[in-house]
């Protein structure tokens, strides 16, 4: 799995419909203070990954304490997450000019472990929102600091 985590002072998601404006179906997700996730998922990806990757977000200490220092994690100052499902985190640039994804998780198994890890996000007991997998989404955030994190399960 691979994650981007931005720190916000706010982020939201609408979903987009097939005539180009907003899906009336999907009730748009917006969040205060906290973490907005791109995630992307491979087919290898399981209950390792997902387990030590929530644990890792909820223990991320990148909000700061008294003394302006990056101290406190999610969970410390009551935060939230927008969670939004993210292929194109597994582009293959590296031939041509259009991204191979091939590395992708194929989306019956994607969609499964999104779920799973937004989940184990929600156990740790933080607010989790998500955007709808395999839509085309509109993702507004303020990046607060800004403050943006990679985090690979490949370096597990």
């Amino acid at each position: 799995m691979k994650v981007v985590v931005q720190r916000v002072s706010q982020a939201s998601v609408d979903v987009v419909n097939e005539l180009g404006t907003i899906d009336p179906t999907f009730e748009p997700q917006q969040i205060g203070s906290g973490f907005m996730l791109l995630v992307g998922v491979t087919d290898e990806d399981g209950e390792e990954q997902l387990s030590w990757l929530a644990h890792k977000i909820l223990n991320l200490r990148v909000f700061e304490d008294e003394q302006g220092k990056m101290n406190r994690s999610i969970k410390d100052i009551g935060g939230e997450i927008l969670s939004i499902s993210q292929f194109t985190l597994f582009a293959d640039v590296r031939k041509g000019n259009r991204p191979s994804f091939v590395k992708a998780g194929k989306p019956e198994h994607a969609n499964i472990t999104w779920i799973k890890f937004n989940e184990a996000l929600r156990s740790g007991g933080v607010p989790v929102r998500e955007g709808r997998f395999g839509t085309h989404m509109r993702v507004g955030l303020i990046n607060d600091g800004p403050v943006t994190i990679t985090i690979d399960t490949d370096n597990l």
